[in-house]
């Protein structure tokens, strides 16, 4: 299974309750923090729910 790093660039501030909570799911509580995951169907649909906050990288 490949890995993803997954970074949070924008504040969630003023969001929607759905995306914040996507973002703790994820693991991602600060800007700019970064998560190294599993690129599982359920962590890509969470990434999808979020892009607009996001930064994806592959991890070889």
């Amino acid at each position: 299974m490949n890995k993803i790093k997954i970074t949070l660039v924008k504040s969630p501030i003023d969001r929607p309750e759905r995306q914040k909570l996507t973002l703790q799911a994820l693991g991602l509580n600060k800007t700019n923090s970064s998560k190294e995951v599993e690129a599982t169907p359920q962590i890509l649909g969470m990434v999808r729910k979020v892009t607009h906050l996001i930064k994806v990288e592959e991890v070889k």
